[in-house]
């Protein structure tokens, strides 16, 4: 299988992203011209009219590439509407450096929104095609809370122990969230106050789900070789990858719900287009899909930061603290920004492209040379996955 991927050939050259919140007095138009605004301001050397081609991510926001065209006011731009579950944002991204990478436009613009509160849904908003009948009918607090028991009894961990790791990862984001000025949630949360939450699905209580929120963020994109013409802090690509999983795996007696097998062959793809071998000590900072707290717990194993069966022992240890060695959701993850599913993909990288190029402010990582968004859709045993790395140097 080839997975050649696009390394030192895509540059970011600016970014936006609006705060992730409770936007009663803004609709998803409103939200993406605040991101689209943000982004054209971080690198005025390039005007709506520079951009050759837009990409928006939208789960339930808005129908075709009229979601975008409409508030921007474009004309005669061609606009691509995408969807790909909870990795939406991430796709909109994805296609937008293909499009560039392929020599079709040499500047283009992926953007993501998501108006979550004026709707009576917290997540995907969809309605579900028929199915073969094989589908689970299941919440995704019910899904994923799957994780907690079966890493628990795969790798000897007690539920005290357990109740420990998941607290941690909780406090960890929601400290990480204060330091945010975007970010939902912008309080430390005590341990005591986790733990003792009401419950909503297994271990998992209120304070381990993440939030309901609105948002927008938006990338400009260009070819490598033209990054220095915009900007002389381009934030370049070095890896990605995409895999749609089969959604055999609940049917499937050898999955057993402590793992994501397409994050690990999504990242195992991105690492080897970036060099990487050694992620724990490579990747300076990571964004990771904390939509519950042991999806955080189990994607650290998937990704390589721990060794299988390790991660909850890091988790207690402070690896993937602030200060820790692979620093994990430094802005403060969907724990304190919720999750616009449009938007999500593109949030994660926009923290990457702050961190890389020195912009995070107290949250700051000391001097990271590579950063990894990755994204996740749908549930433990049938879902999308989204890994990328970036980095401030280029081959």
């Amino acid at each position: 299988m080839a997975s050649h991927g696009l390394t030192d050939r895509i540059a970011i050259v600016g970014m936006g992203c609006t705060p992730f919140r409770d936007h009663w007095d803004k609709s998803a138009d409103d939200l993406l011209v605040d991101a689209v605004t943000e982004c054209f301001a971080s690198v005025p050397a390039i005007t709506r009219d520079d951009v050759d081609a837009y990409w928006v991510g939208t789960q339930g926001s808005g129908m075709s590439g009229m979601t975008l065209s409409k508030p921007l006011h474009l004309r005669d731009k061609p606009v691509t509407r995408v969807e790909n579950f909870c990795a939406t944002g991430s796709e909109s991204f994805r296609n937008a450096c293909f499009a560039v990478a392929s020599g079709a436009y040499d500047v283009v613009m992926a953007t993501g929104v998501e108006k979550l509160k004026d709707s009576p849904y917290s997540g995907l908003t969809a309605s579900w095609p028929p199915s073969d009948g094989t589908e689970v009918d299941w919440t995704a607090p019910g899904a994923f809370s799957l994780l907690a028991p079966a890493y628990a009894a795969r790798y000897g961990v007690d539920e005290e122990q357990l109740r420990e790791v998941l607290t941690h990862i909780a406090a960890k984001n929601h400290a990480n969230g204060v330091r945010n000025e975007r970010a939902q949630y912008r309080k430390a949360v005590a341990p005591e106050a986790i733990t003792g939450a009401p419950k909503i699905a297994g271990m998992l209580g209120v304070m381990d789900c993440s939030g309901v929120s609105d948002g927008a963020a938006a990338a400009l994109i260009v070819r490598a070789e033209d990054a220095h013409k915009y900007t002389d802090r381009p934030v370049f690509l070095k890896g990605m990858a995409f895999v749609s999983g089969s959604g055999d795996g609940l049917g499937n007696e050898g999955y057993d719900f402590t793992t994501f097998p397409e994050v690990v062959s999504a990242a195992e793809q991105a690492y080897a287009q970036a060099g990487v071998t050694a992620p724990r000590e490579q990747i300076a900072v990571a964004e990771v899909h904390d939509c519950f707290t042991p999806t955080e717990l189990v994607l650290m194993e998937d990704l390589g930061f721990s060794e299988r069966g390790e991660g909850w022992r890091d988790v207690l240890d402070g690896v993937f603290d602030l200060d820790g060695d692979v620093p994990v959701n430094t802005d403060g993850g969907l724990k304190s920004f919720g999750h616009p599913v449009g938007a999500t993909g593109l949030r994660m990288l926009f923290e990457c492209w702050q961190q890389v190029r020195g912009e995070a402010g107290e949250r700051q990582v000391p001097d990271p040379k590579l950063a990894l968004a990755q994204n996740l859709g749908g549930q433990p045993g049938s879902c999308v996955a989204f890994v990328a790395i970036v980095g401030t140097e280029a081959a």
